[in-house]
C-alpha cells in the first residue's frame, strides 16, 4: 500500500449554510471559496499537526477499499492487468460515515484547520467558477456564468478596470507567469498572461513588470473552445470537441494535435479526440470535456474519455501508451511526481498513478469530489512538498504529501520495486536522504526478486549494473553451497516445524538487517520435500516473504506462475525434478560467470591481484573511490590494513567461486582462470580439479600460485612411470616437467636440482634443456652448483654443460676451463678401455680443439695431465707445448711421432700467421684517409737470422733432424716449394744437401724470383701512385678543382676554389665583420666563402683560427686575384672605382 497523499480537510460548509462551493483559489497561507451565490470567502490555514495515520482495516472478508477479495474494485482490476508485480491495494483515507465525511474515531481534535477571515459578498452577480491570480500584478481574476472574467485587487478586492464586455460568455481562462528577456534590451523581466476562452475567440492579456498591457489579442479557432492549458510562456493548448490545437500567441499560428490513427479515423494519424461517435447510450450527442494537465520537463497529458495522448511542449505526440482508466476522469492534474485523475462525484474517488509506468498507486475515497485546484508551478523545487486541493459542494481537502523516503519505503515492504525504481530516477536529488543509496538497494532487492523468479539473467544483469554493483557476499548468497561453499544455502537441510520457521531469518538477508518473514501456512506446502527438492526447493522455500492479508488480492497475478509449478512439481517423479533442478541450477551459473567477471574487473581496480596491496583510493575521475563504497558491505569505520585484508577475502570468495561456476558450468574454461594472477582458495581447486581428474589445470593452478612442489610432484607422480595413467595420459613423461622447470627463477635452485634428476635418467638429452635452454632462467642458474649436480649423475653431462657455459655463453672462469680439461681427459681415458672408437674420436676432436681456442686452463696442469706415452695423446701435447711455445718441440711430435707432415705445416701457418702484427697507425696518416704503403717486410728474405721463422725450424727437423732420425728430403722440398720465400736464403741453402741436384730446386728458386720481382713491381706502382697524388694536392691548391663546395680538404681545412678565384665587390656589398658597406675602403678577402670580404680594419677583430690564412686587397669594382705567398692575409693595389 502506498500513501503518496494524505486528505485533510479544511473547509466544511455547515449542515444549515445552503451555499455551495465552485471554486477555490490557495496562496500562501489564504484560502480564497467562491460559492455558487457570488460571494468570495477568504479563509487562513493553521499550522496543525500532522493527522493522525487511517485506523486500521476491520477484520472483515472486505479489503481496505470496501470490495471483496474475490472481486476487486474496477481500479484494482484494472492495475492488475498492466503491472507485472501486481498493483497495490486500493485504500481509503477517511470513511463515509458521517455527515463530515468521516466517523467520530478519526476526527482531529484540537484547534480548527482554517479561520474565517472575511465575506466578500457581491463579489460577483453570479455563482464563481473559476478563480486565479497574477501576484506580480496583485490581481484576481475570477470568471462567472455569463458575466464573463473580472479582475478585483488582492488586498481591497475591489474591482479593477478591465473589457470584461468582452469576455461575456466566457467558458474557461488560464494565466501564466514567465521571466523572459526583453528582445531590445536583453534584461529578463516578469510578464504575465491571461488566456480567456469566448466560443471560438482566444483572447490574450498580458502584464510586464505588474503593468496590464491595453493590448488584447484575438485568435478565432475551428470550433468552440473547452479547456486551456498552457505549454510555455508562448504556446497554449486549447481543447475542443473536436479535437486539441495548440495555438502560438506571438505569431498567432494554430497547430493540431496529432495522434495515433487508432483514436481518431480509421488508418493513419488524425487529429487526437476528433471523433464523432463519443457519446453514451442514451445521452444523446453528449461529448466529454476534453482535459488536459502540464506535467513536468515540458511534457502535457491530454485526455478524452478514457483516452489519452502525452505530448510535449511543440504539440508533438510522444511514444507512451494510455493510462489504462476503466472511466472517464471528471478533472486531471499533475503534482510532483505523479499523475492525479479525479473521478465522477458519484464516485468521490482520486486516483494516483506513476506517469512512468502509469499503474495506480493510490485510490483515495473523497466523496462528492468535484474538481482539483493546484498551486502555479515555479521553477525551484519547492512545488515538490506543496500539495493541492480538491473540492466538492459542501468541503474543501488539502492533500498533502507524504515524505518521499517513507513513500519508497512503503513500496520496498510490498516488492514494488519497479513502481519504487521508477520514482527513485524522477525524483531530485535533494528531496531524498540519499537517493544514491537508495536506488542501489532497490535495484539490488529487485534482483533478488527476479533471481526467485528464476530470471537469472535480468536479475545478474541488474546487479551488475553501474549504479548497483552489488557486494559479491550479498548475490552469492541466492546460490546453493555446490557453487558459493560457505555462504550457500544448505539444499539438504532438514524441513523443521512451521512455527520455529516462522521465526527463522531467510537464507538471503538484506544487508541492512531487515528480517522478512516468511510465506505463509497455505502455500508452505510449495516448499515439502514430496514435492520439490534441491534447487527448485530453496528458489520456492526459501527467501519468500509472507503477503500482507491487506495485498492478498494483488499478489495473485505474481504468485500464480509460482503455483503452476508447484502444481505441475507434484506429478513428476525424482527423476524429473532432479533434471529440471539441475537444468535451473546450471541456468543460474551461467549467468553468475557474467556478474563475477564484472565483480572481478571492479575489485582489480582497487587492489593489485599480483601483489594483494591496495591501490590509491584517489584517482583523476573518481572510479577508485567508487569502487571501494560499492565492493564491501560496510567498511566506513575501516583502516587501509583492515580493509586490505577484507578485499583480499572477498577477491578470494570471487575467484573460487567463478572456479566452482567454471567446474559445474564450463569446466573447459577454468584454465583461463589460472593463466591471470588469482585469489581462489589451493584446497577447494585441488580437490575439484582431482574429483574430476583435470591434471593438467591443476598443474598451471599451482603455477600461477607458485606452489611449485606440488605442482612438481604431480608432474613426477604421472611422469616417472614407464607407462601413462588413464587418468592424465598428456603429462606422461619428463616433457612437462622439463617445460615446468625452464620457467622457474634462479632463486629456486634447489628445487629445480632436486626435479630435474629423474627427467636426466630418464631422458637425459630432454632433461638438460633445463639447464641448456636459451632462457634467462638457464643462464643466470649458479653453475658451480649445477656442474657438482650434473657430476654426480653423469660425467658426459658435465661436459655438456662446461661446453655450453664456455663456448656459447663465454664463461672464462679458469676453474671452470680447467674442470673440462680434467673431464675430458678422463673421459678418454674411460672410453678406451671400453672400445668406444668412434665416441672416442669424437670426444679426441673437442678436446683438441678446446686447447687450441681456450687461453684460461693451466697449461702445466693439462701437460701433466695428458698421457706421454699414448700415441692418441700426441696432438693434445703438441697443442699444449704450442701454448707453451715449445714449438721446436711441438713440431718434433709432429714430424717424428705422429709423421703428420700435412699437420705440420699447418701448425706453422697457423703460428706464422699469428706472429703478423698489424702496421701502427702514422699520425701524419689519420684514420679515414687513403694512405700508399710500401711492400710489407714480413716477407723479406733480409729478416735477421737471428730469429729464424717457424718454416725454418720445421725445415731444419726435415734437413738436419736429431738422432736418431735420418733427413726426410721430399717434405723439406715440398716445404721449400711452398714457403721458399718466407725463408732466409742463406741459412736456408746451408741446409740443403750439396749432393742434392740443381733441379730439384726450382720451384724454391721460382719462387725466390717471382717474390723479388713482386717487390720491385710493387715500388714501380707505388711511386706512379704518389706522382698522381701531388697532381692531384696541386690541382686543388691552385684551382680547387674537383672539390665540391665547402668540401674538406685532406688537411683538415675547407675552401671554396682554389687561389685562382675571384671576388667582386659591387656597391652595396657590406662588410662581413661589421656589417657597414665596403665602398671605397680598404678590403681583404678571406679563404672561406664569397662573404669572406671584411674591411682591413676589421681584420683583427677576426678570431684566430677560423681559416684566416691567405686573402689580398682589391679595389671596390674591380676583380681581384689570390696569389701565392706566404702565410697570412695578402696585400695588393687597391684605388677607388
Amino acid at each position: 500500500m502506498l500513501s503518496a497523499f494524505t486528505a485533510r480537510p479544511i473547509i466544511e460548509l455547515k449542515q444549515r449554510d445552503k451555499s455551495r462551493i465552485e471554486s477555490i483559489l490557495a496562496y500562501g497561507d489564504r484560502v480564497l471559496v467562491g460559492l455558487n451565490t457570488g460571494s468570495l470567502r477568504i479563509y487562513r490555514v493553521n499550522e496543525l499537526p500532522p493527522a493522525p495515520p487511517p485506523p486500521p482495516p476491520p477484520p472483515s472478508s472486505q479489503s481496505a477499499n470496501g470490495t471483496s477479495p474475490q472481486q476487486p474494485s474496477e481500479a484494482t482490476t484494472e492495475s492488475t492487468t498492466q503491472d507485472p508485480n501486481g498493483p497495490l491495494t486500493t485504500t481509503q483515507e477517511y470513511q463515509a460515515a458521517a455527515p463530515g465525511f468521516y466517523n467520530a474515531q478519526a476526527a482531529p481534535r484540537g484547534p480548527k484547520p482554517t479561520d474565517l477571515l472575511r465575506e466578500v459578498e457581491k463579489f460577483s452577480t453570479r455563482a464563481i467558477e473559476q478563480l486565479a491570480i497574477i501576484k506580480e500584478a496583485n490581481t484576481i481574476i475570477s470568471l462567472s456564468n455569463y458575466n464573463g472574467v473580472a479582475l478585483h485587487d488582492l488586498q481591497t478586492f475591489e474591482p479593477i478596470e478591465f473589457p470584461t464586455a468582452r469576455t461575456k460568455s466566457a467558458s474557461t481562462f488560464a494565466v501564466t507567469s514567465n521571466i523572459v528577456k526583453d528582445p531590445d534590451t536583453g534584461i529578463p523581466e516578469i510578464i504575465s498572461r491571461l488566456a480567456v476562452a469566448v466560443k471560438r475567440r482566444l483572447l490574450l492579456w498580458s502584464w510586464h513588470e505588474s503593468e496590464l498591457s491595453p493590448d488584447v489579442t484575438e485568435i478565432v479557432l475551428s470550433e468552440a473552445i473547452r479547456s486551456l492549458t498552457w505549454a510555455n510562456a508562448n504556446k497554449v493548448v486549447c481543447g475542443m470537441n473536436g479535437g486539441y490545437q495548440i495555438v502560438d500567441i506571438t505569431t498567432g499560428q494554430m497547430e493540431d494535435i496529432v495522434g495515433p490513427g487508432a483514436i481518431g479515423a480509421a488508418g493513419g494519424q488524425s487529429r487526437f479526440g476528433a471523433t464523432a461517435s463519443m457519446g453514451y447510450m442514451g445521452l444523446g450527442n453528449f461529448t466529454p470535456k476534453p482535459l488536459s494537465a502540464k506535467l513536468a520537463e515540458g511534457q502535457l497529458l491530454l485526455a478524452k474519455d478514457i483516452n489519452t495522448l502525452f505530448i510535449n511542449d511543440a504539440g508533438k505526440a510522444l511514444e507512451k501508451r494510455q493510462i489504462p482508466w476503466q472511466a472517464a476522469p471528471e478533472s486531471i492534474g499533475y503534482s510532483y511526481p505523479y499523475i492525479l485523475a479525479l473521478q465522477s462525484p458519484t464516485k468521490g474517488s482520486l486516483e494516483v498513478r506513476n506517469p512512468d509506468t502509469l499503474n495506480l498507486l493510490q485510490t483515495i475515497s473523497l466523496p462528492g469530489a468535484a474538481s482539483l485546484h493546484f498551486p502555479p508551478p515555479t521553477v525551484s523545487l519547492a512545488h515538490a512538498g506543496k500539495g493541492f486541493h480538491v473540492l466538492s459542494e459542501r468541503v474543501v481537502w488539502k492533500m498533502d504529501a507524504t515524505d518521499y523516503d517513507s513513500q519508497i519505503d512503503e513500496l520496498v515492504k510490498t516488492q514494488r520495486y519497479d513502481e519504487a525504481i521508477s520514482i527513485l530516477a524522477m525524483l531530485e536529488d535533494a528531496l531524498l536522504q540519499n537517493k544514491t543509496e537508495t536506488m542501489r538497494e532497490v535495484k539490488m532487492l529487485k534482483a533478488e526478486l527476479l533471481f526467485r523468479q528464476r530470471k537469472f539473467r535480468e536479475s545478474m544483469d541488474l546487479f551488475n549494473e553501474d549504479e548497483v554493483h552489488a557486494p559479491p557476499e550479498r548475490v552469492l548468497r541466492l546460490f546453493p553451497k555446490i557453487i558459493v561453499g560457505e555462504l550457500g544455502v544448505d539444499e539438504k537441510k532438514p524441513e523443521e516445524p512451521q512455527e520455529e520457521s516462522d521465526h527463522e531469518a531467510p537464507p538471503n538477508g538484506k544487508a541492512n538487517g531487515d528480517h522478512v518473514p516468511k510465506e505463509d501456512e497455505p502455500h508452505s506446502e510449495v516448499s515439502s520435500p514430496q514435492k520439490g527438492g534441491g534447487f527448485a526447493k530453496y528458489l520456492m522455500g526459501h527467501g519468500r516473504k509472507k503477503f500482507d492479508p491487506e495485498t492478498s488480492s494483488i499478489v495473485s497475478s505474481r504468485r500464480a506462475p509460482v503455483d503452476d509449478d508447484a502444481a505441475s512439481i507434484k506429478g513428476k517423479t525424482a527423476e524429473e525434478q532432479r533434471a529440471q533442478d539441475e537444468k535451473d541450477l546450471m541456468t543460474a551459473v551461467s549467468e553468475l560467470n557474467s556478474y563475477l567477471a564484472g565483480a572481478r574487473a571492479r575489485l582489480q581496480r582497487v587492489i593489485d591481484p599480483v601483489t594483494g596491496k591496495l591501490k590509491p583510493r584517489k584517482s583523476a575521475n573518481g572510479v577508485t573511490e567508487e569502487a571501494f563504497n560499492t565492493l564491501l558491505m560496510s567498511h566506513k569505520d575501516e583502516d587501509d590494513e583492515q580493509l586490505e585484508k577484507d578485499l583480499q577475502e572477498t577477491f578470494r570468495v570471487v575467484d573460487t567461486t567463478l572456479f566452482r561456476a567454471f567446474m559445474y558450468s564450463r569446466p573447459t574454461l577454468a584454465s583461463s582462470l589460472f593463466r591471470i594472477p588469482n585469489f581462489c582458495d589451493p584446497q577447494v581447486v585441488n580437490e575439484r580439479l582431482v574429483e574430476h581428474n583435470r591434471f593438467n589445470e591443476l598443474v598451471d593452478f599451482f603455477y600461477g600460485k607458485k606452489l611449485h612442489r606440488q605442482a612438481l610432484d604431480l608432474l613426477r607422480k604421472f611422469g616417472s612411470p614407464d607407462e601413462p595413467d588413464e587418468a592424465a595420459p598428456t603429462l606422461h613423461g619428463p616433457q612437462r616437467t622439463v617445460l615446468y622447470l625452464q620457467g622457474l627463477p634462479p632463486e629456486m635452485i634447489d628445487v629445480i636440482l632436486e626435479f630435474s634428476e629423474w627427467t636426466l635418467r630418464k631422458d637425459p638429452k630432454l632433461g638438460m634443456e633445463v639447464f641448456l635452454a636459451d632462457s634467462e632462467n638457464a643462464e643466470t642458474l649458479p653453475r658451480a652448483r649445477v656442474l657438482h649436480f650434473l657430476g654426480g649423475i653423469d660425467t658426459a653431462l658435465e661436459i655438456q654443460y662446461l661446453e655450453h657455459i664456455i663456448s656459447e655463453l663465454n664463461d672464462m672462469t679458469p676453474e671452470f676451463h680447467n674442470r673440462l680439461v680434467e673431464l675430458f681427459i678422463r673421459q678418454l681415458r674411460e672410453e678406451k678401455k671400453q672400445g668406444k672408437e668412434e665416441e672416442w674420436d669424437s670426444l679426441m676432436e673437442r678436446l683438441v680443439q678446446f686447447l687450441k681456442d681456450s687461453r684460461q686452463y693451466s697449461l702445466g696442469r693439462a701437460f701433466s695431465l695428458i698421457p706421454r706415452d699414448d700415441p692418441r695423446f700426441y696432438e693434445a701435447r703438441a697443442v699444449v707445448l704450442s701454448n707453451m711455445g715449445q714449438h721446436k718441440q711441438a713440431l718434433e711430435i709432429y714430424v717424428f711421432q705422429m709423421k703428420n707432415y700435412k699437420k705440420a705445416e699447418e701448425y706453422c701457418n697457423r703460428i706464422h700467421k699469428s706472429s703478423e702484427h698489424p702496421q701502427p697507425t702514422s699520425p701524419s696518416h689519420p684514420p679515414g684517409t687513403t694512405t700508399i704503403t710500401s711492400p710489407s717486410s714480413t716477407e723479406d728474405p733480409s729478416q735477421d737470422e737471428a730469429h729464424p721463422s717457424i718454416y725454418h725450424t720445421l725445415l731444419s727437423l726435415y734437413l738436419t733432424p736429431p738422432g736418431p732420425h735420418k733427413p726426410n728430403l721430399p717434405p723439406a722440398l715440398d716445404l721449400l716449394s711452398k714457403h721458399g720465400s718466407r725463408l732466409p736464403a742463406t741459412s736456408t741453402l746451408s741446409l740443403i744437401p750439396d749432393d742434392l741436384p740443381v733441379s730439384e730446386l726450382e720451384s724454391y728458386f721460382r719462387g725466390r724470383m717471382r717474390n723479388a720481382n713482386s717487390i720491385v713491381n710493387e715500388t714501380l706502382v707505388v711511386a706512379g701512385l704518389r706522382k698522381t697524388g701531388l697532381v692531384t694536392s696541386q690541382a686543388l691548391l691552385l684551382l680547387g678543382d674537383g672539390l665540391p663546395k665547402g668540401a674538406v680538404l685532406p688537411g683538415g681545412g675547407s675552401r671554396v676554389g682554389g687561389r685562382n678565384r675571384r671576388v667582386v665587390i659591387g656597391e652595396e656589398r657590406v662588410c662581413g665583420v661589421c656589417h657597414k658597406r665596403l665602398g671605397g675602403s680598404v678590403v681583404a678577402v678571406l679563404p672561406g666563402g664569397e662573404d669572406a670580404v671584411v674591411h682591413y680594419g676589421c681584420l683583427g677583430r677576426i678570431q684566430q683560427g677560423k681559416g684566416m690564412g691567405i686573402g689580398e686587397l682589391v679595389s671596390p669594382g674591380q676583380t681581384g686575384s689570390v696569389k701565392s705567398g706566404v702565410s697570412g692575409t695578402q696585400y695588393g693595389a687597391w684605388g677607388r672605382g
